[in-house]
C-alpha cells in the first residue's frame, strides 16, 4: 500500500522549509554551492552569516567561508532591503538591476538628511577607484578597506561621520561600482571587515537578465530554496512589487507546486512537495541556528515557525536585531547564546518553556560544540 500523505501542520511546513534550505540531511557539498542555492543569504552580521553557511555545508569551518570570500566565489553586498547578503558573484549584477532603483528610493530621505547628492556619489566613485588603483600599484592590495576609503573621502571633502560614509559606500555598491571582496588583514590578523574592490575587476563575468526574466528567475529560485512560501513572502524578501511578483508567478508556476494551508496558497518545489508522500524528515531534528538566519528572516510572515507570543523573545523590543534561535522539529522553541567564563567558551540554551528536556538539551549541546569548532576552524 502507498504511504499515507503527511498531514499538514505548522511544524511540517517548517520542516519542509528546513529541507528546502539544506538544513536537513547531507546539506550542500561546498560553500559556493550553498550560497548559489539560497540565492541571497542575509549577512549584515558576518559571524552569523558564517555559521548560517556552516549549518548548510557539513564538515566545514568558518575559515572555508572566509576563503570563499577571499577567492571571490562568494561575494557580500547590499542587493535588497538595504542590508548585506551573501551571493554568487554572477548573480549580484542582475539582481541589483532589479532592486537598486527601489533601494535608492528607500534611502533617498536619509540621503537628504546626510546631504548626499548624486554628484557626491559620482565623486566618491572616482575617489574609490583612484584609491584602489594607488593601493594596488603601491602595495599589491586587491582593494581598499573602509577606513582607507573614508580617509580618502574626507581628504576630498566628503564627510563620513554620522553614517554618511557607510551610506556613500552602500550607494557605490548598489550601483555596481564597488563590491566587498577579500577579508581585510589588520596587524597580521584577519578581522571581520572586507576590502572594497571595483565591481568590474572582482566580478568580470556577470549574467545578463532583463527585469521580467530576472524577477521570474528570482522568484523560482526563492521558492526552490525557501518554500513553502507565499507570494507576499517573496515580495517582501526581494522588495519586488507585488504586481510584478504575481506576473512572475504566472510565468513559473508550472514548475512549482501550490500547497494550500490555513486559507493561504504556499508554493514549493516539486522535490519538496514529494516529501509529503514519502515522509517529511526532521521530526526529531534540533538545530542551533544563528541570528538573522534565512530560516526565520527570509519570510514576511514568520508565524508558521515562531509562535507570535514568543516573537519578542527573538527580537527584543522589535529592534531589528535577531537573536540566535533553537529550532526543534521545524518550530522555533527558544534562543541561545555564546558564553565566556574565564578561558572557557560554551553555549547556553534559553528555551521558551522552562527547559528543553534532557534529550533535546543533549542535542543542543552537541550543536553548540559543532558551532564552537566551526568558528575556531
Amino acid at each position: 500500500m502507498p504511504a499515507a500523505r503527511t498531514s499538514l501542520t505548522p511544524r511540517v511546513m517548517g520542516r519542509l522549509r528546513l529541507a528546502s534550505q539544506g538544513l536537513l540531511g547531507d546539506g550542500f557539498a561546498s560553500v559556493p554551492q550553498a550560497v548559489r542555492w539560497m540565492t541571497a543569504m542575509q549577512a549584515q552580521d558576518l559571524g552569523s552569516a558564517l555559521w548560517a553557511v556552516g549549518q548548510r555545508v557539513r564538515g566545514t569551518a568558518a575559515s572555508h567561508v572566509r576563503s570563499a570570500l577571499d577567492a571571490g566565489t562568494v561575494v557580500r553586498s547590499w542587493p535588497m532591503r538595504g542590508t548585506l547578503h551573501l551571493l554568487a558573484p554572477e548573480d549580484l549584477g542582475w539582481i541589483l538591476g532589479i532592486t537598486s532603483d527601489r533601494l535608492m528610493n528607500m534611502v533617498a530621505g536619509r540621503h537628504r538628511e546626510l546631504a548626499i547628492t548624486p554628484d557626491d556619489i559620482n565623486h566618491c566613485r572616482d575617489i574609490a577607484f583612484k584609491t584602489c588603483e594607488i593601493l594596488k600599484t603601491a602595495e599589491g592590495a586587491p582593494g581598499a578597506s573602509r577606513e582607507q576609503l573614508f580617509q580618502a573621502f574626507e581628504e576630498a571633502g566628503q564627510v563620513t561621520k554620522a553614517q554618511r560614509g557607510i551610506h556613500l559606500l552602500g550607494g557605490l555598491c548598489q550601483r555596481a561600482w564597488l563590491v566587498q571582496g577579500p577579508m581585510a588583514v589588520s596587524n597580521g590578523k584577519v578581522g571581520v571587515q572586507q576590502l572594497f574592490v571595483p565591481f568590474a575587476e572582482w566580478i568580470p563575468e556577470s549574467r545578463d537578465l532583463g527585469r521580467e526574466e530576472g524577477i521570474s528567475e528570482l522568484l523560482f529560485r526563492y521558492v526552490q530554496s525557501h518554500g513553502p512560501a507565499t507570494i507576499r513572502d517573496f515580495s517582501w524578501w526581494s522588495q519586488v512589487p507585488l504586481t510584478e511578483a504575481r506576473k512572475a508567478l504566472a510565468a513559473v508556476q508550472d514548475r512549482l507546486v501550490e500547497l494550500p494551508f490555513g486559507g493561504t496558497s504556499y508554493w514549493l518545489s516539486p522535490e519538496a512537495a514529494a516529501m509529503l508522500d514519502d515522509g517529511v524528515p526532521g521530526a526529531r531534528s534540533l538545530l542551533a541556528l544563528p541570528g538573522f538566519d534565512e530560516y526565520l528572516l527570509g519570510y514576511q510572515d514568520r508565524s508558521l515557525v515562531l509562535a507570535p507570543e514568543f516573537a519578542e523573545r527573538v527580537v527584543p523590543g522589535k529592534n531589528g536585531v535577531f537573536k540566535r534561535i533553537i529550532v526543534s522539529g521545524g518550530e522555533v522553541v527558544g534562543t541561545w547564546s555564546r558564553t565566556v567564563t574565564g578561558k572557557t567558551t560554551g553555549v547556553v540554551s534559553e528555551p521558551f518553556a522552562d527547559q528543553l528536556g534532557p534529550a533535546p538539551e543533549r542535542s543542543f549541546q552537541a550543536q553548540g560544540r559543532a558551532y564552537l569548532k566551526f568558528m575556531a576552524g
